[in-house]
C-alpha cells in the first residue's frame, strides 16, 4: 500500500467539448481499472490535485464526488483519499475501454445482490440476545393462541400506528406474508375462485393460489402500480404490493388506491394488501394504505421478515371481521397456528424500544446505501427505477437474451441480482435487473459498484 500521493497520469485537454471535471473523472477510473492506480493507493487532496493541473478546485471536487459515488475511491478521516478497486479486479496490459475481468466465482462466494433479504448485520446483539433471553422466561404454554399472543398483537397494533399510520381493530399473529396468503386463499376463498395478481408480481402468492385451487390471472404493473381498470370482472380477490411493487419497485399512486377499493366494494373484492418494505420509503410523502382506506374489503398483511429476520416466522393480519373468523376457524379445524416463540423476540424488542431504534437506524443506513447504488448507475447513464421506496431498486433491460446474459456475465465476476423475467405468472412482458442493497454490507456493496457499473452500462 502506497502511503505517500500517487503520481498520477492526468492530462486535461480545456478546448474539448468535454467538462473538465468529467475528463478528469474519466482518467482516474481508467488509471485505476487499467492497474496505474491499486486498492490502497493514496490520491492528493482535491487543494493540491486542482494546484497540479492549474484548474479550480470545483473542478477537482466535483471528480472526486463522482467517483466515490461509483465506489472507485473513499475518504479516511485525517488521512486523506484512497483508492478502494481491489488489485484482483485489474490487469494492466488490458486494452483501454475493455471490462474489468474478475476471476471465476463458485456460487458460494458470490455477492448476493437479490431482493428480499433483510439488513440482519444492522441488528443490535445486545438487544437481540436480551429479548430472546427475556421470550424464554414465561413458562410454556399449554394451548396456543389462535390469533396469537394478546401482548404481540398489542406491539403489533402500536407498530402499525407509529411506523405506517393504521389504526388497527384486530390484529391476528401469522406465520409471514406467505403463510397468510395460504390461510386466506384456503379459508376465505373458494375452489375455483378468480384471484388477480400483479403481473410481474409475487411468486409465492401465485403458487399459493393455484395450489388451493383457485384461478389466477395477472394484471400489468406500471409506474404508479397495478393497474385498478385491468382487474377482471368477477374477480373475488387481487392480491398487490402497493407501499413498493415487487418486484418492478413502482409505489401506487394514490388515485388508483381509490379507485382500486372503489372497485372492490362495487364487486365484492377482497383486496390483499401486502405491505412489501412498506416502512422503508426515500425522498417521497407517505401514502395512505389500502387498509385505512377501506377496512371493510381490505385484509393487510405485514411481516418482520425485512426488517429483522425471516427466522422470527412472525407477521399480521388486519382483515375485515368475517375474514378474520373465517381464518381463525381454519386455524381451529386444522390446528395450525403461528409459533409464539418469534412472538416473543419481536414484544421483547418493541419493549425495551429496540425495535424503534432498529427501524431509524434501518432507514438511515439503506438510505444511504440507495444513494450511493443509485447515484453510481445513474452517474453512468444506467436507467434506474423503483428507487423511492424499499430495499431494491431496478435496471430496465430490452430483451430476455439480454437479461439472460447480464445475469450470467454477473455471476461469472461474483455478483448476483435477480432477473424480471421470473416473476411472470404468464410470459414476460418486461425485462431487467432487480438489484438489492440490504444483504451484504456496505463495504461488499462499495467494492462492486465499479463490477456493477461496468456490467449494466
Amino acid at each position: 500500500m502506497s502511503h505517500a500521493d500517487t503520481a498520477l497520469p492526468v492530462s486535461l485537454d480545456r478546448d474539448a467539448p468535454t467538462p473538465l471535471a468529467v475528463q478528469l473523472a474519466d482518467a482516474l477510473r481508467q488509471a485505476a481499472a487499467s492497474g496505474h492506480l491499486r486498492g490502497g493507493d493514496r490520491l492528493p487532496s482535491t487543494r493540491a490535485l486542482a494546484e497540479r493541473l492549474g484548474v479550480s478546485r470545483t473542478v477537482t471536487s466535483a471528480a472526486y464526488e463522482q467517483l466515490h459515488a461509483e465506489g472507485w475511491i473513499a475518504g479516511k478521516h485525517g488521512s486523506g483519499t484512497y483508492v478502494t478497486t481491489p488489485p484482483s479486479h485489474t490487469v494492466a496490459d488490458r486494452p483501454s475501454g475493455a471490462p474489468v475481468p474478475a476471476p471465476e466465482a463458485e456460487s458460494s462466494s458470490l455477492l448476493d445482490l437479490s431482493p428480499g433479504t433483510p439488513w440482519a448485520d444492522g441488528l443490535d446483539r445486545a438487544a437481540w440476545r436480551r429479548a430472546w433471553r427475556a421470550a424464554a422466561d414465561p413458562a410454556p404454554l399449554i394451548r396456543a393462541h389462535r390469533a396469537g399472543l394478546p401482548e404481540y398483537r398489542t406491539a403489533v397494533t402500536e407498530h402499525l400506528l407509529r411506523h405506517r399510520g393504521l389504526a388497527a381493530g384486530a390484529v391476528l399473529a401469522t406465520g409471514g406474508t406467505t403463510a397468510a396468503v395460504v390461510e386466506l386463499a384456503v379459508a376465505v376463498l373458494k375452489r375455483g375462485d378468480l384471484v388477480a395478481v400483479e403481473e410481474p408480481g409475487y411468486q409465492r402468492a401465485v403458487q399459493a393460489f393455484r395450489l388451493a385451487g383457485l384461478s389466477v390471472v395477472g394484471v400489468p404493473v406500471d409506474s404508479e402500480g397495478l393497474r385498478p381498470d385491468a382487474v377482471p370482472i368477477g374477480a373475488r380477490a387481487v392480491f398487490c404490493s402497493p407501499a413498493h411493487q415487487y418486484p418492478m419497485g413502482s409505489r401506487m399512486s394514490a388515485a388508483r388506491r381509490v379507485e382500486l377499493v372503489e372497485r372492490a366494494r362495487a364487486g365484492g373484492m377482497l383486496v390483499i394488501e401486502d405491505d412489501y418494505d412498506g416502512e422503508l420509503r426515500f425522498d417521497v410523502a407517505p401514502l395512505p394504505l389500502l387498509a385505512a382506506l377501506a377496512p371493510d374489503v381490505v385484509a393487510h398483511l405485514g411481516t418482520t421478515s425485512k426488517i429483522l429476520t425471516p427466522t422470527l416466522g412472525a407477521g399480521w393480519m388486519v382483515a375485515p371481521a368475517e375474514v378474520a373468523e373465517a381464518v381463525l376457524d381454519y386455524r381451529e379445524l386444522t390446528g395450525t397456528r403461528p409459533s409464539p416463540a418469534g412472538q416473543r423476540v419481536v414484544v421483547e424488542l418493541a419493549r425495551h424500544g429496540d425495535l424503534g431504534r432498529h427501524l431509524r437506524k434501518l432507514r438511515r443506513e439503506l438510505a444511504d446505501r440507495r444513494s450511493l447504488l443509485a447515484n453510481a448507475l445513474s452517474s453512468a447513464d444506467i436507467p434506474v427505477q423503483g428507487d423511492d421506496a424499499g430495499a431494491h431498486l431496478v435496471v430496465p433491460f430490452a430483451s430476455a437474451a439480454e437479461e439472460s446474459s447480464r445475469l450470467a456475465d454477473a455471476e461469472r465476476r461474483g455478483i448476483r441480482f435477480d432477473g424480471l423475467s421470473r416473476h411472470f405468472a404468464g410470459t414476460p412482458t418486461a425485462y431487467g435487473a432487480a438489484i438489492g442493497y440490504a444483504g451484504c454490507t456496505r463495504e461488499a456493496l462499495i467494492t462492486a459498484l465499479p463490477t456493477l457499473v461496468s456490467l449494466l452500462r
